[in-house]
């Protein structure tokens, strides 16, 4: 029975995908993750210090979201209509209007603010903070703090199940944790066997499967009912970002170190498969799938040779190549 639940699978030709655009955005300085919203087709970029929104169908610049120091991610409440910004130098979220984009307010956090989502059933914003070992529950509506709760580690990138369960890995502990939205407390926990440094997490919500992009170059698969690594998948290198797509039933790693995107497909309940890896752009370890049109989009630019190590700085970064920070759009 479990396996015919997987069958809608073989309906769907396994897909290729390939890079067919390059948007420009411009400017020298980082970035991290990137969301989109299906409904207007306005893509979401975190910029260092300023949140850049682009209109995927026009390939335009259509607004900007300022003072947003030290952004990592952006998370969507389009039932209410707003936006949720982590400023992880200032410790902050900016609460924004989704229709205008004007900023709204601000919200505090833990320390060092990285993800963030919106959980539904509860209507809160989630902030992981990196620094801090924790997570900042923000009500969505009224901008304020519901409550912090300790997470015994790093956090970094979290899903939700639509059924008010909050799944966020731990970096330095190499775990999975789950959080009741509502009661605000931590209710399991996992050791992700045979990964190392989990940042990337996607969900397939109707097949209870969980994806983890992992330092060591795997992907691991986790039932989220038994709260345990069902499976481990070869990806590249220097993975940040994972994606899921449920129509095509694949699972995605967006691999900067590598320039890859490795495509991973369920088969059956234990039965994966990597389908493709897919050239993309060294440093383009960020993702996001728009679930209406499939396409995935992944940030990336081109770099110069990284500055002198120095005693504060033993492993610098090599520099951004300015005016080439761009937008890879792949398709299937």
């Amino acid at each position: 029975m479990t396996t015919l639940l997987f069958a809608l699978f073989f309906v769907t030709a396994a897909p290729h995908y390939h890079v067919i655009k390059h948007f420009p955005v411009g400017g020298d300085t980082g970035w991290d993750y990137l969301t989109i919203d299906s409904t207007t087709h306005r893509l979401f970029i975190s910029h260092a210090d300023h949140v850049v929104v682009l209109d995927v169908v026009s390939g335009k610049v259509v607004g900007d979201i300022p003072k947003t120091e030290g952004v990592h991610g952006i998370a969507l409440a389009r039932e209410i209509r707003r936006g949720f910004v982590s400023n992880g130098k200032l410790n902050t979220v900016t609460i924004f209007d989704l229709d205008s984009l004007g900023v709204l307010g601000e919200a505090p956090t833990g320390e060092r603010p990285d993800a963030i989502m919106f959980e539904p059933v509860s209507s809160r914003v989630f902030t992981f903070n990196a620094a801090g070992k924790n997570t900042t529950a923000i009500d969505a509506a009224t901008g304020k703090v519901a409550g912090t709760i300790p997470l015994g580690g790093k956090p970094e990138f979290a899903v939700h199940d639509d059924k008010g369960h909050v799944y966020v890995n731990i970096e330095d502990t190499s775990e999975l944790a789950v959080i009741d939205a509502k009661t605000l407390a931590v209710t399991r926990r996992w050791k992700l066997a045979g990964c190392e440094e989990p940042s990337g997490l996607a969900i397939d919500r109707e097949h209870k499967r969980l994806f983890s992009g992992c330092g060591n170059k795997v992907m691991a698969i986790s039932d989220l009912e038994a709260g345990k690594v069902i499976a481990t998948m070869p990806i590249g290198e220097g993975v940040d970002g994972d994606g899921f797509d449920p129509e095509y039933g694949v699972a995605f790693a967006s691999n900067g170190g590598s320039g890859t995107l490795t495509v991973v497909r369920e088969l059956a309940p234990d039965k994966f498969e990597v389908i493709d890896n897919v050239a993309t752009a060294r440093g383009a370890r960020t993702m996001t799938v728009d679930q209406k049109t499939h396409h995935v989009f992944l940030p990336t630019a081109q770099f110069g040779p990284a500055p002198a190590a120095t005693t504060e700085n033993p492993r610098p970064r090599r520099t951004i190549v300015p005016g080439t920070f761009e937008i890879l759009e792949l398709a299937p």
